[in-house]
């Protein structure tokens, strides 16, 4: 395969600072470099990974970033999917998003993977995903199927 996962995803914001502290304290994100403001325009580079980053810009008087429909209606963007390096990574990007109410405790069993959706502070859609210690191997399983290590224990 040519492809080794996502470089950067170009996202809109009308908050960099908020945008920034959310996914530095969810996912530990860095700042790699921030453009001073020209012409109304922010472009601040967000490093997610050993070599993927998303190039956040922030746009004076742009509203595009409020502008949220149902899923497949909200441009060609509609949400990303970041990979855990681990289930414990995963577990603690999880705990995260849910105490800071960015996702529910849900978690879909997808076979090979396991995902957890969260809505970060301009509402976009995103994923984590990581691979699936419980597979069955050649099991494929439909959104919605719960992860059973994630489901309530009864009392």
């Amino acid at each position: 395969m040519l492809l080794n996962g996502v470089n950067h995803v170009a996202i809109l914001t009308g908050d960099s600072d908020r945008w920034v502290a959310f996914y530095r304290e969810v996912f530990e994100a860095e700042v790699d470099n921030q453009l001073a403001p020209e012409d109304g325009v922010r472009l601040t580079f967000v490093r997610i990974g050993e070599a993927s980053e998303v190039n956040l810009f922030e746009f004076d008087g742009n509203t595009e970033a409020q502008r949220q429909t149902p899923m497949f209606g909200r441009g060609r963007i509609d949400h990303f999917g970041l990979q855990a390096a681990s289930i414990d990574a995963f577990d603690e990007i999880r705990r995260r998003l849910i105490a800071r109410g960015a996702s529910d405790e849900f978690v879909t069993d997808f076979g090979p993977i396991l995902s957890v959706f969260f809505r970060d502070p301009d509402g976009l859609e995103g994923e984590v995903c990581v691979a699936n210690p419980d597979a069955v191997p050649g099991a494929v399983n439909p959104p919605g199927t719960p992860a059973a290590r994630y489901a309530p224990r009864a009392e």
